[in-house]
C-alpha cells in the first residue's frame, strides 16, 4: 500500500513527499526501559531554543516544522541511509547513528536513536550502552565493531579515517558498499546533531517521546508525512 501525501510548506512553496511503501520491518516487540540511557550527554541545552520555531515539537522535529522544504531532503537522506535496502540491518544502522551522536553528546538524536536500535536488538538498551560505553568488549560482531570504529574516527574528522580502519573492517567481513554507508551516516549524523544542537533545540528527557516514535516501522518519509498531516 503507497501514500502520496503533499505538504504545504511556508511561503507557499509545495513539498512534494513521495509515495510511500508501508515498510515489514517491526520491533522485536522489545519495550523501552522506563529510564533513559546510562550514557553521559554533558550539559543540557538552553532553556529555548535559539530561533522562535512556533511549535513544542522536540529536536530536529522542530526544525523541520520550521523550514519544511529542507525536511525533505533531510529525511529522504535518512530513509535511504537507515531503511533502505542494505546487507546491514536497520538496527545495526540505527546504532551507528546513536554512536556518533552520543560521540556528539546530542541529547535529542541520541536518544532518538538509541531507542530506534533498542527496540530491534533483542539485548534492548544494554547494548547500546555498552557500545557507548567501551566498543572494544561491546557484544556485536567483528564487523560491526569494525565499522563503528570507522564512524567514531568520522566523527573525530574524516582525516581520522585510516587504511588500517578500512582493512580492520574489510578483514572482518564488511563489503565496499558497507564502509560507504558507515563513513556516511557518521558524517550526516554529525550533520544532524549540529543543526539539532546549534540552534538550541529541546530534548525531552521522558523516555516515552520516543518509544512512541521507535514503534513507527513505516520509515522516515512515512513518518514525515504522519507528521505533515497531524500539523
Amino acid at each position: 500500500m503507497t501514500n502520496a501525501v503533499a505538504t504545504i510548506a511556508r511561503r507557499n512553496i509545495a513539498v512534494q513527499l513521495p509515495a510511500i511503501t508501508e515498510s515489514t520491518d517491526h520491533t522485536c516487540g522489545l519495550e523501552w526501559p522506563q529510564r533513559p540511557p546510562l550514557v553521559p550527554m554533558g550539559p543540557e541545552s538552553a532553556a529555548s531554543p535559539h530561533i522562535d520555531l512556533n511549535t513544542d515539537e522536540p529536536g530536529i522535529r522542530g526544525l523541520f516544522r520550521f523550514r519544511p522544504e529542507t525536511a525533505l531532503p533531510l529525511n529522504a537522506l535518512s530513509e535511504v541511509l537507515l531503511c533502505g535496502e542494505s546487507t546491514l540491518t536497520r538496527g545495526e544502522r540505527e546504532l551507528i547513528a546513536a554512536y556518533v551522536s552520543a560521540l556528539n553528546q546530542c541529547r535529542f538524536c541520541f536518544f532518538t536513536h538509541a531507542a530506534f536500535a533498542a527496540v530491534r536488538a533483542p539485548e534492548g538498551m544494554t547494548l547500546v550502552e555498552q557500545v557507548c560505553a567501551d566498543l572494544e568488549t561491546a557484544p556485536v560482531s567483528g564487523k560491526l565493531r569494525a565499522l563503528l570504529a570507522i564512524a567514531g574516527a568520522v566523527q573525530e574528522s574524516g582525516k581520522r579515517v585510516s587504511r588500517q580502519h578500512v582493512a580492520a573492517a574489510r578483514e572482518a567481513g564488511a563489503s565496499d558498499t558497507e564502509i560507504h554507508d558507515t563513513v556516511l551516516i557518521a558524517a550526516a549524523f554529525c550533520m544532524y546533531n549540529r543543526y539539532v544542537d546549534g540552534l538550541s533545540t529541546f530534548a525531552p528527557d521522558d523516555p516515552a517521546v520516543y518509544a512512541a516514535r521507535a514503534e513507527m516501522t513505516g520509515g522516515y518519509l512515512a513518518v514525515l508525512a504522519e507528521s505533515q498531516r497531524q500539523g
